[in-house]
């Protein structure tokens, strides 16, 4: 679904945020609310997270670490809020943005930051090109592939049903039905509601 996260662009920022940070650990179903107006960065060194939009309520993502969140609030402020869980217990770090722009400036960091930002922005795409514009199925059978990518740990705790009725808004009936059919026809299997694999997905339903 991505192009491969820019570790090496993470390590380098990492090493220079962390020194001067405000660590913090997150047990799983702990919540940071973050705003995507430049005054905070959070970094997610180890753990596995869920991000959620507050005001459509709807599921961004879930993602492994390690993260950067709010790089892209530095260059265009906005008022966009977000809720961050953790799902595993995770370790992470906050540095107020002014902080941050000291820090890209002093050590030149800023080509490192724009591997992030633009990451992060092919990450937005590949979603938006999922969802946007697509019937039901099409974002049902996306989100499958999505979960399917996954590893067993992180499959055997996210139930399907929630995950992309979180992730879509799409009833819960109709997603319910869509799994019985393709679990009929020997496509995906499931286990108490947990995805356990998924072979080639049909075009359409």
């Amino acid at each position: 679904m991505l192009s491969v996260k820019p570790l090496s662009a993470f390590h380098v920022l990492d090493q220079h945020f962390f020194p001067i940070a405000s660590s913090l650990t997150l047990h799983p179903q702990d919540s940071l609310s973050l705003k995507n107006d430049g005054a905070i960065l959070t970094v997610i060194r180890q753990g596995t997270f869920k991000l959620e939009r507050i005001q459509e309520d709807i599921l961004v993502g879930i993602s492994p670490s390690p993260m950067i969140l709010g790089l892209p609030g530095l260059f265009d402020p906005r008022s966009e809020s977000y809720q961050l869980t953790a799902l595993t217990e995770c370790d992470a770090y906050q540095l107020e943005g002014s902080q941050c722009k000291g820090i890209l400036d002093r050590n030149q960091l800023w080509r490192e930051a724009f591997q992030w930002v633009s990451w992060i922005s092919k990450a937005q795409e590949a979603r938006d090109v999922q969802l946007i514009g697509q019937n039901s199925y099409s974002q049902i059978r996306a989100t499958l592939q999505v979960m399917s990518k996954w590893d067993e740990a992180l499959r055997a705790r996210i139930g399907v049903m929630n995950y992309i009725q979180q992730r879509t808004h799409i009833s819960r009936s109709v997603i319910a039905e869509v799994l019985a059919a393709l679990r009929a026809g020997n496509y995906i299997e499931m286990n108490k509601g947990k995805l356990t694999s998924v072979k080639r997905l049909p075009l359409e339903y």
